[in-house]
């Protein structure tokens, strides 16, 4: 960024939302703690995620729930990032950034939250955190009243996100 873009405000990149979803493949008793996992860790009620198609050779019917997943925002959002990226060791893959500066990592293990324990009723389960960082402005190709595209010389990239989390986060990258 040049001298002129770091005090123009609306080109700092703010983060959007924070998704967490956890696939389990099956609805039941497993599911039924997932989400119970799931409302410990970040504090919300998840929503089930419903399979799209069936598969026979796995047992899983059309519209059957075999995952849940949460949507963060705001503060909530940047203290559940900053807890899975130390979680990650503070370490990312830039192959994980994609065009338009969103990201994806995945955690293996829920015990490694704080609070969290191991029961050998419920088992292991991991998670993917998905990341979506935007600048202000964005509502404008979402609004009802003259929706517009969002130019290019405002779009964010991979780079700026990946400048962003390093700075904020203290994350390196491979």
């Amino acid at each position: 960024m040049s001298g002129a873009d770091k005090d123009n405000p609306m080109r700092t990149v703010v983060l959007d939302k924070v998704v967490v979803h956890m696939g389990v493949g099956e609805s039941g008793q497993k599911l039924l703690n997932a989400e119970k996992i799931m409302e410990t860790i970040t504090g919300q009620r998840p929503i089930r995620c419903l399979a799209k198609r069936t598969l026979q050779t796995l047992e899983i019917k059309k519209n059957e729930p075999i995952g849940c997943m949460v949507t963060l925002r705001g503060d909530g959002a940047g203290s559940f990032l900053g807890t899975a990226l130390e979680i990650h060791n503070n370490t990312l893959f830039e192959s994980s950034f994609d065009g338009s500066g969103s990201f994806s990592f995945g955690l293996g293990e829920h015990t490694d939250f704080p609070g969290m324990s191991y029961d050998p009723n419920i088992g292991i389960y991991g998670m993917d955190v998905c990341v979506l960082l935007k600048r202000p402005g964005y509502r404008i190709r979402r609004r009802r009243v003259r929706r517009r595209k969002v130019p290019n010389s405002h779009r964010l990239t991979g780079d700026d996100a990946i400048g962003f989390i390093g700075d904020k986060y203290g994350v390196t990258f491979i």
